[in-house]
């Protein structure tokens, strides 16, 4: 890959824009903007989580350095801007990407032997 193929971000963007997309459905902007909402903590929580769980999967697929998961942070929070999220809820949203995909992922889930 070339110096160019670390600016090319259509493909992170467009992942973004999606995952946005996703969570929109299953949270909805309008539920997010009432005080009252129809839905619990734990229930937005499993959302976010299923959500992210994605990102890291597209993260490890498409091997992403620092400057691609701080683009993909940022296209995510224009996104959920644009469809209407709370600023509470972007933050919260995007924090959590960030954490998600920054943390060292094991490519063994078995416990070494002591």
């Amino acid at each position: 890959m070339g110096f160019f193929g670390l600016f090319k971000s259509s493909e992170i963007e467009q992942f973004a824009k999606a995952l946005a997309q996703d969570l929109a459905k299953r949270y909805p902007p309008a539920l997010d903007a009432t005080p009252e909402k129809k839905i619990s903590g734990n229930r937005i929580t499993k959302i976010l989580e299923d959500a992210l769980s994605k990102a890291v999967e597209f993260k490890e697929q498409n091997n992403l350095g620092l400057v691609k998961k701080a683009r993909l942070g940022n296209a995510f929070k224009w996104e959920l801007k644009e469809l209407g999220y709370s600023e509470k809820f972007i933050d919260v949203a995007t924090e959590g990407l960030i954490v998600y995909i920054t943390r060292k992922t094991s490519k063994s889930t078995t416990k070494p032997e002591q």
